[in-house]
C-alpha cells in the first residue's frame, strides 16, 4: 500500500495547506492516538497511555500543539507537553519515561513557514512503514470522542531540558572535559537554543552562543547547520577552536575548524570510525547514503571497514545498521547514528564523540582527515512535466552509461527522483571537478530534452 500523507520523515508541508491544517492534524493526533497508545506498537499494557509532544520554535507550533492535544484527548491518551525541545530530546525521553510514543511538531531544517509531525514509538525509535500504514487507515474511520470520564488529560514536563541536558553529557566519557576549549555554538534559532550551549559549557568549554534568539519566524535563517557561514565567521571572529552548527530541530551537526573548514556528515563518520578502530580494535561496518562522497567510502575501504549506502534519508541507515549489527551511520547533511549511544540522530551527541574522539587522538579533525579529499560533487536539480516518464528512455540511459564508462572508478552518476515535487535530481562526482560538472550538465540537458 502507498503512503498518502507520511514522507521519509513523519508529514511535513506548509503550514494552512494541507495536510498541515489545524482538522488534519487533530485527526492525525486522534488516529495515531488509537493506534500507537491504544495498541499493540505502545509497548504499555495495562496503564494509562501517555503521549510526550515536543516542538521547534515555530509560530505554528503552538496551533499545531493544541490540535495534536485535541486529538490525542479525544482517542483517551493523556499528553505531556515538553514545549521547545529537539527531536533527538523527544526520543529519548519517550524511551526514559516508558512513555507511549512521543511526538515531534517540526520542519527540521525547512524554512518558518513550513511543519510537521514525526512519531517515535515507546522505545525512542521511528516508526516503521507498517505502522505509519495504520495510522493512515485510522485517519478514514469517523473520529468517536472517548467518554468524558475517558477523556485524556495534559500536562507540561518542566525538567524536560534538563533531563536531556543530562543525558547529552553522560556520552561523553567521564576521563575527559572541554576545558580549555573554546566554542561557537550555533542552535538555528531552533529547538536547540535552550539546550545546546548548557551541554558544551557544563562539560567545561567556554561557549559563544549563536542563533539562540528564536521568534517563530527565524529557525534557519542564514544561520545553522544549513547555513554553515554564520559559524565560519563566528569562529574566526572569536578565534574560537571549533565551531558546532545545529539545524532546526538539532539531529544533524556540521563542524567547522579554527581555520574556518567545515566538515560535514560523510567526513564526521569516517573520523568517528577511525575512533572506534583506535578505541576497540575493530569497527564491523559502517552505513552511509547513495549520496554519501565516494572518497570516504575508498576511505573506508583502506581501513578494512565494509560500507553499505542505504536510500536517501536516515531512516533508511538506520534500517541498514539494524540489518547488518552494525552502530554508526550517517549523511552527508549531518545526520549521525551511533546507535551505541541513542536511537536516533542527534546533532548534540554526535559533536560530543566528534570532540571525545579528537581528546583520544590528540589530533585535530584536519589530521584525523588527512589524505580524504572528498569528490567534487555537482548537483543538478531537472523540473519536469509531472507525468513525464524518465525510466527506460533510451536518451538519458545512454547519456548516463557514458558518463559512468567515460569516469570508471574516478567517479560516480546517481539520477534519482524527488519524492515531493516532479524534480530529478542528477548528480556526478569525479576526482576532477570538471569532469562532474560537464557530464551532470550533459544529463540534465539529455533530461530536459527527452521529457519535453
Amino acid at each position: 500500500m502507498t503512503r498518502r500523507y507520511f514522507g521519509t520523515d513523519g508529514v511535513r508541508g506548509k503550514v494552512g495547506q494541507s495536510p498541515i491544517t489545524p482538522e488534519f492534524v487533530l485527526r492525525l493526533g486522534y488516529a495515531a492516538g488509537k493506534v500507537l497508545a491504544g495498541g499493540s506498537h505502545s509497548g504499555k499494557r495495562g496503564s494509562r497511555p501517555t503521549v510526550l509532544i515536543g516542538k521547534d520554535t515555530r509560530v505554528s507550533g503552538y496551533m499545531l500543539e493544541a490540535a495534536l492535544e485535541s486529538g490525542f484527548a479525544a482517542a483517551g491518551v493523556d499528553v505531556m507537553l515538553a514545549g521547545p525541545m529537539p527531536t533527538p530530546g523527544v526520543a529519548y525521553l519517550t524511551r526514559a519515561l516508558r512513555l507511549s510514543a512521543g511526538v515531534v511538531i517540526s520542519a527540521s531544517h525547512n524554512p518558518y513557514d513550513d511543519n510537521g509531525i514525526k512519531f517515535f514509538s515507546a522505545d525512542g525509535n521511528k516508526l516503521p512503514d507498517e505502522v505509519e500504514l495504520e495510522i493512515e487507515a485510522h485517519l478514514d474511520e469517523p473520529l468517536e470522542c472517548a467518554s468524558s470520564e475517558h477523556l485524556g488529560k495534559a500536562r507540561r514536563l518542566d525538567d524536560a531540558a534538563g533531563r536531556y541536558i543530562e543525558f547529552c553529557k553522560s556520552t561523553f566519557p567521564a576521563k575527559y572535559d572541554l576545558h580549555g576549549l573554546k566554542l561557537v555554538v550555533d542552535c538555528a534559532h531552533g529547538a536547540a537554543y535552550h539546550v545546546a550551549p548548557h551541554v558544551f559549557h557544563e562539560l567545561g568549554a567556554e561557549v559563544v552562543p549563536i542563533g539562540i534568539h528564536p521568534n517563530g519566524f527565524n529557525i534557519n535563517d542564514g544561520v545553522g547547520a544549513t547555513a554553515p557561514d554564520a559559524l565560519v565567521q563566528a569562529v574566526k571572529a572569536n578565534q574560537a577552536d571549533l565551531g558546532i552548527a545545529l539545524d532546526g530541530d538539532a539531529d544533524r551537526v556540521q563542524i567547522v575548524d579554527a581555520d574556518g573548514r567545515l566538515y560535514n556528515g560523510d567526513e564526521l563518520l569516517y573520523v568517528l570510525v577511525r575512533d572506534r578502530i583506535a578505541t576497540n580494535g575493530r569497527v564491523p561496518g559502517a552505513v552511509g547514503t547513495l549520496m554519501t562522497n565516494l572518497a570516504v567510502e575508498l576511505a573506508l575501504e583502506k581501513l578494512g571497514v565494509p560500507f553499505v549506502r542505504a536510500a536517501v534519508g536516515d531512516r533508511y541507515v538506520l534500517e541498514q545498521l539494524r540489518e547488518n549489527g552494525w552502530e554508526l551511520g550517517a549523511e552527508g547533511s549531518g545526520h549521525i547514528l551511533s546507535l551505541d549511544r541513542h536511537t536516533t540522530g542527534d546533532g548534540i551527541v554526535s559533536a560530543l564523540l566528534v570532540l571525545a574522539a579528537l581528546q583520544r587522538s590528540g589530533q585535530t579533525l584536519a589530521e584525523l582527515l588527512e589524505g580524504v579529499e572528498l569528490f567534487p560533487q555537482t548537483l543538478i536539480n531537472v523540473r519536469m512535466r509531472p507525468d513525464a516518464e524518465w525510466k527506460g528512455n533510451g536518451e538519458i540511459d545512454t547519456a548516463i552509461s557514458q558518463a559512468r564508462a567515460a569516469l570508471g572508478d574516478q567517479g560516480r552518476v546517481l539520477i534519482r527522483a524527488s519524492g515531493t515535487e516532479p524534480v530529478l535530481r542528477v548528480m556526478v562526482e569525479a576526482h576532477d571537478p570538471g569532469a562532474a560538472s560537464h557530464y551532470a550538465e550533459s544529463i540534465a540537458n539529455t533530461v530536459r530534452t527527452a521529457t519535453a
